[in-house]
């Protein structure tokens, strides 16, 4: 087979969570336009990506790339082979790493925080995407970054750098994050064991440092003191390597009006964000921060701060505070006690959701792959 483009999709973990929600989204977006591409992909997500795209060509990488260093080592070796076989022109590269001997290729850098937030990251990780990262910007490769902000971080914190950075917002599927009904949100209250009356605060994103999710659950635990009847708090993600975030989790449960879900699938988000009481993200680092646009396009009402990419999301239809529990408690006990400001901001983030979507982010990744073509 002869394609334009060869999108690498096996580096995504098999809940397509971060990267894979971005993938999904630009596969979704590149068949609306009509485009013409192939992906390779684990096994496991060819069903899904074949529903996505259904006229992609796919092929299915090895099982043995399950294992990240055989999967690096494959990317490095076998998947220049296979660009070859399909007689690529262009190869996207969507998580950081690529092929070193490969020619026009597209790569996308995600965030810089590996450079802004190191504390964030373990040393190991931090050293590798660093060295990737670098290795990008300075090879006279395509790169595409998800916000102005990432791009301007990461040309503070590179020297030299060569390549093409192009700038491209992700989207946001409004079939799936879009204003729920009431039997949404009541079957959202039912799963988690949710009070409607009450109302609940939710956290939706991986649980990692900078997330900052053991200040909201001190914050939260202070606005329960100041309002024992407010709402409960849903923290909705998998846990990472924040070890202060998981003792401050372990320290309460339902009884105290936590109640930590896990992964939660496409399908109850809907409920869970839009029929909050307020959506919080106090993140101190994004390279786009998805979760508030998801959240946004849902009618939540959202508190997030106002670092690095988050105001080029949320604009002036979200609450901003501070990452640290004093202010995250003071922010949210304002929107708890002002149903009016919830109900505007609510609207506004519907309005301002709508003008993103993934059809958009492709177009300007179909504009990388032909500058690198």
């Amino acid at each position: 087979m002869t394609v334009p483009l060869l999108i690498d999709g096996t580096a995504i973990p098999e809940r397509l969570g971060g990267v894979g929600r971005y993938l999904e989204g630009l596969v979704s977006g590149l068949d609306e336009l009509g485009a013409s591409f192939a992906l390779v992909l684990r096994r496991e997500h060819v069903d899904h990506f074949r529903a996505l795209a259904p006229s992609a060509k796919i092929t299915v990488a090895p099982d043995w790339i399950r294992s990240r260093p055989l999967r690096f080592v494959w990317e490095q070796v076998g998947l220049p082979w296979l660009r070859l076989r399909a007689r690529a022109h262009v190869l996207h590269s969507p998580h950081y790493t690529f092929p070193l001997l490969a020619h026009r290729n597209v790569v996308t850098l995600h965030d810089a925080t590996f450079f802004s937030d190191p504390q964030a990251h373990g040393m190991l990780k931090r050293t590798f995407f660093r060295a990737w990262i670098r290795a990008g910007l300075v090879a006279r490769r395509v790169c595409i970054v998800p916000s102005a902000a990432t791009a301007d971080a990461l040309h503070e914190h590179v020297d030299a750098v060569r390549s093409e950075v192009v700038v491209a917002h992700h989207g946001v599927d409004h079939t799936v994050f879009h204003e729920p009904t009431d039997a949404e949100v009541d079957r959202a209250a039912a799963h988690f064991g949710l009070d409607r009356d009450r109302g609940w605060i939710t956290f939706l994103g991986t649980i990692e440092p900078r997330k900052n999710v053991g200040p909201l659950v001190e914050a939260f635990r202070r606005l329960r003191r100041s309002r024992p009847d407010g709402p409960d708090l849903v923290v909705a993600g998998q846990r990472g390597w924040d070890t202060a975030a998981a003792a401050a989790l372990d320290a309460v449960g339902p009884a105290d009006g936590v109640h930590e879900a896990g992964y939660v699938p496409l399908e109850s988000l809907p409920g869970l964000l839009g029929g909050a009481t307020v959506v919080a993200y106090p993140s101190s680092a994004e390279g786009f921060g998805l979760p508030v646009l998801e959240a946004m396009s849902t009618g939540a009402c959202v508190l997030t701060t106002d670092r690095t990419a988050l105001p080029e999301v949320g604009g002036d239809a979200v609450a901003y505070t501070e990452p640290d529990a004093s202010s995250i408690a003071a922010a949210l006990l304002a929107l708890v006690d002002d149903p009016e400001r919830r109900a505007g901001l609510g609207r506004a983030a519907v309005d301002r959701a709508a003008t993103f979507s993934w059809a958009a982010t492709a177009r300007h990744h179909l504009d990388a792959f032909r500058s690198a073509s």
